[in-house]
């Protein structure tokens, strides 16, 4: 499928239906995560919020169900920086399919000292890549269970500018936050790429999809009471930047639409149409070190040994 063939029309305000559907996404209680949900709720499916903390998540199913009447939303307690812990809250997802997983949730430390996750992982590293991957490895039967299901990794812009050491991927030679972060971020999506990779040659039907959400500041983002909101100079000083960037519900729609619209082919990265920086979303390369199978493979097997699972991850 050549990208012109997505070039039909989709309108980010007016998605398909998907009654009877169940999606999971990661963070969805604040800030992009928090978007992505509140925009799959009004499409009829039941939406999970995976998030560790309660009170923030009460608050972002309020809100959701304030602006999406009938809105079929839930808590799952989820805590990515706790590995043991993933299997217990998948099984508490209950019986049936899972439609999507959207992998969104993430830390980023700003911070000079480097942190450790409870299992002795470097924080970013260990919440952003690993947590998602060992969580993958327990939500496979629920996703097998579901035709057509879907992965959707959320990376970021910043990875175009790093490269992974296989050797340090624990960042204890070279912590830089920032740079940390970003490697984190292309952990996700080699991790994403070989994951569609591995899907079809299991000839699987759950499609592996990248995205990232370009440019998304607060300051441009529409205020949800008790979950985001702006003071009027953040407004005022945010305007300027809304020329090249954007606020955190536009920055939904690559995984929105990876999610639901059924031309999206597995093995592809969805970004922002102008720039890969803001606007609605549609297909980008996949090319340089993001297509590199080798270092994939290579983060795939260190990635299952340091987050305890088996390297098949049940899908062959």
């Amino acid at each position: 499928m050549t990208v012109a063939d997505h070039d039909s029309p989709w309108d980010v305000r007016g998605l398909p239906p998907a009654e009877g559907k169940k999606f999971l996404v990661t963070g969805g209680n604040a800030g992009i995560g928090y978007f992505v949900a509140e925009q799959l709720a009004g499409t009829g499916a039941t939406v999970v919020l995976g998030s560790r903390n309660a009170a923030k998540a009460a608050a972002a199913m309020d809100s959701i169900r304030s602006r999406v009447p009938g809105a079929r939303v839930r808590h799952l307690r989820l805590d990515l920086a706790d590995l043991p812990s993933l299997k217990g809250s998948v099984d508490a997802l209950g019986p049936g399919g899972l439609d999507a997983v959207v992998h969104n949730a993430g830390v980023l430390i700003e911070g000079p000292r480097r942190t450790e996750t409870p299992d002795g992982h470097e924080m970013m590293f260990g919440t952003n890549h690993l947590g998602h991957f060992a969580l993958t490895r327990w939500l496979m039967p629920l996703l097998a269970a579901a035709p057509g299901s879907r992965v959707v990794t959320t990376g970021s812009f910043a990875a175009r500018s790093v490269r992974l050491d296989l050797d340090d991927l624990q960042s204890t030679r070279d912590y830089r936050p920032k740079d940390t972060y970003a490697r984190s971020k292309l952990a996700q999506m080699l991790f994403g790429f070989a994951l569609d990779r591995r899907l079809r040659a299991a000839g699987g039907t759950t499609l592996s999809v990248v995205t990232h959400p370009g440019g998304a500041l607060d300051s441009l983002t529409p205020d949800r009471p008790s979950v985001q909101e702006r003071t009027t100079g953040e407004r005022l000083r945010g305007a300027p930047a809304g020329l090249l960037l954007q606020g955190k519900e536009a920055a939904a729609w690559p995984a929105v639409r990876a999610v639901l619209d059924p031309s999206v082919r597995g093995g592809q990265m969805w970004g922002p149409r102008v720039f890969g920086l803001r606007g609605a979303p549609r297909p980008e390369p996949v090319r340089g070190h993001f297509a590199d199978a080798a270092v994939a493979e290579r983060l795939w097997d260190a990635s299952a040994e340091l987050a305890g699972v088996d390297a098949e991850l049940g899908i062959g």
